[in-house]
């Protein structure tokens, strides 16, 4: 495999790995507080729809932007409503929302656009363009180190970098922060936070939108940046390969960067290699498309009793008389 190869299946690594990172990153804030997101599929799979709808009627991609955040700002507010206000049952809550996107969405496109439950496809500023970095071009001819820059690291969507960007930021408010230690809290013990006089109900809906935020970022990134436009449940279960990446990395931004990688990996040599010849037999297509769902099931299966969740994780808060 020359080098070539391997910069074209490590690029679509990171394309691919883009909008897992954002949903995993939306899930740990969420996590990270006390409240379990199942809706992460719902969440994406609203913003997607509403950005590429509101960017295909307005041609603006930013408007299209910020329609998918505030589809999955509304979305994250049902979940918090119901789950933290009310303290419903929160695996049920997010379900509910995966599965209201997944009417919703058809339904509205049907009704907007008349094209069987997918919006029409993004052209020019309707979507997000690749973006060369500066002296791209020039080191492009520089062995090794000008191939990587060029076709590795420079070429991708503004969202692509704000996800990579938002792995060291998150490690530094929820560990560097006086909000990030109160968050982190609430998710172990929220009655001693709110003893300290800190409102519980506040961090957790702070986290919750935050979840929301970022939810709205991969959903339009989906839809605006790694394909141009909307079709049925193009979420394809990122939501919950996004849940069982934040198990695997036990609930850290850096370690969820590394497993939403693996399987960005392995969704890319799904793509590229459609049939592996071994010798003896072949792997067909078929087993390439289930490897990330597959490796989900494994993560879930042999991490879940290992991996340590928040203790106060899914567990609505009474306040005490």
């Amino acid at each position: 495999m020359d080098l070539l190869t391997i910069l074209q299946v490590l690029d679509s690594t990171v394309r691919l790995a883009t909008p897992l990172l954002l949903a995993c990153l939306a899930g740990l804030f969420s996590e990270r507080a006390g409240i379990i997101d199942i809706g992460l599929e719902g969440k994406m799979l609203g913003s997607a729809f509403f950005a590429a709808a509101i960017a295909s009627l307005s041609g603006s991609v930013w408007l299209g932007l910020l329609a998918g955040i505030g589809a999955s700002l509304v979305l994250s507010a049902i979940h918090g409503l119901a789950s933290i206000t009310y303290r419903g049952n929160q695996l049920i809550s997010g379900l509910a929302i995966t599965m209201l996107a997944q009417g919703m969405t058809v339904l509205i496109a049907q009704d907007w656009f008349k094209q069987g439950g997918r919006t029409p496809s993004l052209e020019g500023g309707a979507r997000f363009e690749p973006i060369t970095l500066p002296f791209a071009e020039a080191l492009q001819g520089v062995p090794v180190l000008g191939p990587i820059y060029h076709d590795l690291i420079s070429g991708h969507t503004i969202l692509v970098y704000v996800a990579f960007i938002m792995v060291p930021v998150t490690w530094w408010v929820l560990f560097r922060t006086r909000f990030g230690l109160r968050l982190r809290a609430v998710g172990e013990n929220p009655a001693a936070v709110d003893t300290a006089g800190v409102s519980v109900v506040g961090l957790r809906f702070a986290a919750v939108m935050i979840c929301g935020v970022l939810c709205g970022l991969a959903g339009a990134y989906l839809a605006t940046g790694l394909q141009a436009g909307f079709v049925k449940e193009m979420t394809a279960g990122r939501g919950y390969i996004a849940l069982a990446a934040l198990i695997f990395a036990k609930w850290r931004p850096w370690y969820a960067l590394y497993a939403c990688l693996l399987f960005g990996l392995l969704q890319a040599v799904a793509l590229r290699y459609q049939n592996i010849d071994l010798g003896a037999f072949v792997l067909p297509v078929q087993f390439m498309d289930a490897l990330p769902y597959i490796l989900t099931v494994v993560i879930l299966a042999g991490f879940v009793g290992k991996a340590i969740p928040p203790r106060a994780g899914g567990e609505p808060y009474v306040k005490e008389r």
